[in-house]
């Protein structure tokens, strides 16, 4: 029999489809455009959940504090609309947390294009490695 998705990943997962919904339609602020809800952590007992994000065009959680701050203004606004359109008896309390994974994953593919262009370039053009 298959492995079955546990209540807290099953909340997570709403959450997350809930919310990204919810920043496109609802969230008006301008400094919350193109955020992407990457993530969503809910606690065992279902009170507390932290919702991990991107933004087009910042790379760590330093740059993003200001979107950050505007999340979490708007947090009680987002909660209430989960409420409104949820069958859950209570909404977890929301927490954002920027995602650095994402600038590490850039970060880390650039680096490896300049470790193949430079094998491509050590192996020259018969494709034997010269050195």
């Amino acid at each position: 029999m298959g492995q079955e998705f546990s209540r807290t990943e099953r909340v997570a997962d709403f959450l997350q489809q809930e919310l990204a919904k919810l920043l496109l339609h609802s969230v008006r602020d301008p400094r919350a455009e193109f955020v992407s809800i990457t993530a969503v952590e809910v606690s065992r007992d279902l009170r507390y959940a932290k919702v991990f994000f991107t933004k087009l065009g910042l790379e760590d959680a330093k740059s993003a504090e200001e979107v950050t701050r505007v999340l979490d203004k708007a947090a009680g606004f987002l909660r209430s609309e989960i409420a409104r359109e949820s069958t859950l008896r209570t909404v977890p309390k929301l927490t954002f947390k920027f995602d650095e994974s994402v600038g590490r994953g850039r970060h880390m593919e650039a680096l490896l294009g300049k470790a193949r262009a430079s094998d491509a370039q050590n192996r020259g053009p018969s494709g034997v490695d010269e050195t």
